[in-house]
């Protein structure tokens, strides 16, 4: 078939634009592309209507597994959401709204975010707040490069507990700059102290940490940022929101950079996003931050208004003197994250994050009772937290799979001799029950 059967091109605006670039044809233009990777012709099936396309979709959609007890956290969590979160962020107002560019026609969204930036600096003890980033893993990619920006210097020292998939984006942000990434790696999923403040010297620019880490171990850092601080380096803590209902916050341990993803907070799994990151530092550094910053003003009138106080972005007037390439912000999932904790209220997110904890204490202490199986974290741990098996984990999950059980995610995929160790994650919405019976199963699926 030929090319103008799917594009809105005339054959002569094709002509056009293949001369423009200096390519005689399309098979010119796609030339350097492997000819076994480019597909001869499109097997499109009939076409259909819309009541037999939807019964084909739910079809498909019905190979599904359902109702998996889900065992699986590493950087995405399920937790509940309010039936007000789906309802309120649903409204036309927040859902169809774009970019507010004109600040006095977009009140509503402002003070949203504006209220956003008030609840992660109640959560994480910090000044100030951006109006959200892309995720977790970016905004602490962000920090690495605020922490160079402030300090001039050219050394980032990084955790190797740190979430796996969080280490890979900050170590692709910053591979085409002059700075060295150095990661110390950790011992029995608990940062590694003295190594640590050992490998932070007077050309490091900052530290990355993480609380609790990918292993679900908790700790207090206080220690580590007062070393940093020592040698005039900054530190960034990345945390999961829902353990601060209990957690020692960032800001108490005297940490210049919280970051973190606030998928936990009112936002469905996906299949992996969208989700949105957050990201809040002290005062000093505010010309230095990324993203967009929502201020509070009245107007000439005396009363009440918001602003966009500050733009980091390129287009806007800072041009080549940036602080960030950020071009947007995660509006409308971090309007869900803002009414998630305004349901809750402070005592409701405390009882929530004790849930957590409670849950998965009985299920570390069940667990580790398994016949063959120990506990690998050396600290303390939240909800999540990490079993060393008899056998190969990924072998064990494939297992309980099969059973209806996620039962969590093998470390060793991104840790070498990590093959039978298995990070296992427990939310409120896991039952006693569900507890009881994975470690049942585990049991039989590593004796059988």
């Amino acid at each position: 078939m030929s090319h103008e059967n799917f594009l809105p091109n005339t054959p002569e605006d094709i002509r056009e634009m293949l001369a423009a670039i200096g390519a005689g044809s399309i098979d010119e233009l796609f030339a350097p592309i492997p000819a076994n990777l480019r597909a001869k012709s499109f097997d499109l099936p009939a076409g259909m209507s819309e009541f037999e396309m939807l019964a084909g979709l739910k079809a498909l959609a019905g190979k599904n597994a359902g109702d998996l007890s889900s065992f699986i956290g590493g950087g995405f969590y399920d937790h509940v959401i309010p039936a007000v979160v789906d309802h309120l962020s649903g409204r036309a107002e927040f859902y169809t709204a774009y970019t507010p560019y004109q600040p006095e026609c977009s009140q509503g969204s402002l003070q949203a975010l504006f209220e956003y930036q008030t609840a992660i600096c109640e959560l994480t003890g910090m000044e100030v707040s951006n109006a959200s980033l892309y995720d977790g893993a970016t905004a602490m990619a962000e920090a690495a490069l605020m922490m160079l920006r402030v300090t001039e210097r050219n050394r980032i020292v990084m955790d190797g507990a740190i979430n796996p998939f969080y280490r890979q984006v900050v170590k692709s942000y910053l591979a085409m700059v002059n700075v060295e990434v150095v990661e110390v790696m950790p011992v029995n999923g608990a940062i590694d102290r003295t190594a640590f403040i050992a490998a932070i010297d007077e050309a490091a620019a900052g530290v990355l940490l993480q609380n609790p880490n990918f292993f679900g171990t908790v700790d207090d850092f206080t220690d580590i940022v007062a070393a940093a601080h020592a040698k005039g380096a900054l530190a960034s803590v990345s945390v999961y929101p829902v353990a601060l209902g209990l957690l020692k916050t960032p800001g108490a341990m005297g940490a210049d950079i919280v970051t973190g993803d606030g998928q936990p907070l009112g936002n469905p799994l996906s299949f992996g996003g969208p989700s949105f990151g957050f990201m809040a530092s002290i005062k000093k550094y505010i010309r230095n931050f990324p993203g967009r910053i929502i201020g509070e003003t009245v107007d000439r009138n005396g009363k009440r208004g918001f602003v966009l106080t500050l733009q980091a972005r390129e287009q806007h007037i800072k041009r080549h003197k940036a602080t960030s390439n950020i071009c947007s912000n995660q509006s409308l999932c971090a309007l869900r994250g803002l009414i998630f904790l305004s349901a809750f209220g402070r005592e409701g997110f405390v009882e929530l994050a004790r849930l957590n904890y409670d849950k998965g204490g009985y299920a570390k202490q069940v667990l580790a009772s398994v016949k063959g199986v120990s506990l690998y974290n050396a600290g303390s741990t939240f909800n999540e937290f990490t079993l060393t098996l008899p056998k190969s984990a990924a072998e064990v999950v494939e297992t309980l799979l099969g059973q209806g059980i996620a039962a969590g995610v093998p470390a060793g995929a991104w840790y070498a001799g990590l093959d039978n160790q298995l990070v296992v994650t427990v939310t409120e919405k896991r039952s006693k029950e569900e507890i009881d019976t994975l470690a049942e199963r585990l049991e039989v699926a590593l004796w059988s």
